[in-house]
């Protein structure tokens, strides 16, 4: 890869931080995004971040694809992320060693396409993808927990957003964590507990794939053509939305300077997990359960009540899902901290005084009273998975940073990187296009049979 990038400047550590504080002074970058940790805690929250509870609703999306397919899109996904969020990091040091570090998203936006487009469409949308991010976790931990209670209790006449609620404030306190580089430890449990539940759905799949218990096995597609159609572009958009992160600048942000070939590392610490789980988890709940895949296959390992698994590894791989999930929906809040830090906080005032204090746990603890309402409201998971791939994960991550490499770089026409770039562009951008059509057309299908706080 050395051949595709210019020759890096050495790097000043401490005239970077010093840029750091004179060109960011709002609170948002100060407090929020503080820029001390390593490259070990930088693999820590991109792990977090993609690896997460999503993955347990692949073999769901290969149930509309099948085997070769859903192989297929896996790797692809795995390859073109990769790839891409290596040419992000190296656009982001290419402008670090310039004295120009970028910290957010809608920094390089503003700085590479201009302010319009870091103001008007990179930065709602990953506010949006971001906060959508919290909602679904908020909403699969409410159902982990109730999949939990019905089973120790079949009778229990609690609802599904009860629990919901629940979930929201427990992640009511953990959202008062101040700092993205605070969640360092909390994200190595999380990738541990990533490693744990992936290994517990793979188990058990094979488990009731098997036994007896499980339905009989059938790899054929449901649906007449028109249904297929959509339902592979449904597919894709969740696939994408596993995969997808949508914060990579924002991690790199919590990197200690030098920043050069960290990120690098820190991604090959996510991706050795992520092929760990995600191909073993496909692969076996696909091969068990085949196309009566749930959209979460743990739903699988129940039917009509009965557990097809013994009743306390059920237990146990909730747990573990529950346990993980409040740890990503934190990753993923803190967007949606650094924006209403900017907004609300005051950068001359220390961190911690009352001033900061005060309104950082004010609009925290709104910001995850409104997530958890919402949550609670729309039961939608699969559909919600699919609608944040479409709109948001597909241009943060498949398409924005071959544009950003390009417009930085300027590789020539005739070489490979550039025609592989643009290739990149035009064939994410119609399947974002496509999957977000067959993403709202799902919602539509769903909402006439569910109501507002749906107890499914």
């Amino acid at each position: 890869m050395g051949t595709l990038f210019p020759d890096e400047k050495s790097e000043n550590p401490n005239g970077v931080q010093q840029l750091h504080h004179q060109n960011d002074v709002d609170a948002g970058a100060l407090f929020v995004l503080k820029s001390e940790g390593s490259w070990m805690h930088c693999g820590y929250h991109l792990t977090t971040s993609i690896v997460a509870p999503t993955l347990l609703s692949l073999p769901y999306a290969f149930s509309f694809l099948g085997w070769t397919a859903g192989i297929l899109s896996l790797v692809i996904g795995a390859l073109v992320t990769f790839y891409s969020y290596n040419l992000i990091s190296r656009v982001l040091e290419h402008y670090a060693q310039d004295g120009k570090r970028q910290l957010r998203f809608r920094d390089m936006a503003r700085d590479i396409l201009g302010p319009r487009w870091g103001r008007y469409f990179v930065g709602p949308i990953q506010f949006v993808v971001c906060f959508g991010c919290v909602v679904a976790c908020t909403l699969l931990g409410g159902q982990c927990m109730k999949a939990i209670y019905l089973l120790s209790n079949p009778n229990g006449t609690m609802k599904l957003y009860e629990f919901v609620i629940i979930f929201g404030c427990f992640m009511l306190i953990l959202a008062q964590i101040p700092s993205f580089h605070s969640l360092r430890h909390i994200n190595l449990v999380s990738l541990i507990l990533s490693l744990a539940y992936s290994a517990c759905a793979t188990v058990g799949s094979t488990y009731i794939g098997e036994s007896s218990k499980g339905p009989k096995k059938d790899y054929s597609l449901k649906g007449d053509t028109e249904n297929r159609l959509f339902g592979i572009f449904n597919a894709i958009a969740i696939i994408a939305t596993a995969y997808g992160n949508g914060i990579i600048p924002e991690i790199q942000a919590t990197l200690a300077p030098p920043v050069k070939g960290k990120m690098f590392k820190g991604l090959c610490i996510c991706y050795f997990v992520l092929i760990v789980t995600f191909f073993s988890v496909s692969v076996s709940g696909y091969w068990a359960f085949g196309n009566k895949s749930e959209g979460l296959i743990l739903s699988n390992f129940v039917d009509n009540g009965n557990p097809l698994v013994p009743m306390w590894f059920i237990y146990m791989t909730n747990i573990f899902t529950i346990t993980q999930l409040s740890a990503v929906g934190v990753v993923y809040l803190q967007t949606t901290n650094e924006v209403l830090e900017q907004t609300f906080g005051d950068p001359k005032s220390p961190e911690f005084s009352k001033r900061n204090v005060i309104s950082r746990v004010i609009s925290r603890s709104l910001a995850i009273t409104i997530s958890t309402i919402i949550a609670a409201m729309l039961p939608f998971f699969g559909d919600i998975n699919s609608l944040i791939g479409a709109f948001g994960f597909i241009p943060l991550d498949f398409i924005l940073p071959v544009i950003f490499y390009n417009f930085t770089f300027k590789p020539s026409k005739r070489s490979f990187i550039y025609w592989l770039n643009v290739t990149i562009v035009v064939a994410f951008f119609a399947l974002g296009a496509i999957a977000a059509v067959a993403a709202v057309r799902q919602i539509v299908l769903d909402a006439k049979s569910y109501q507002l706080f749906a107890n499914v």
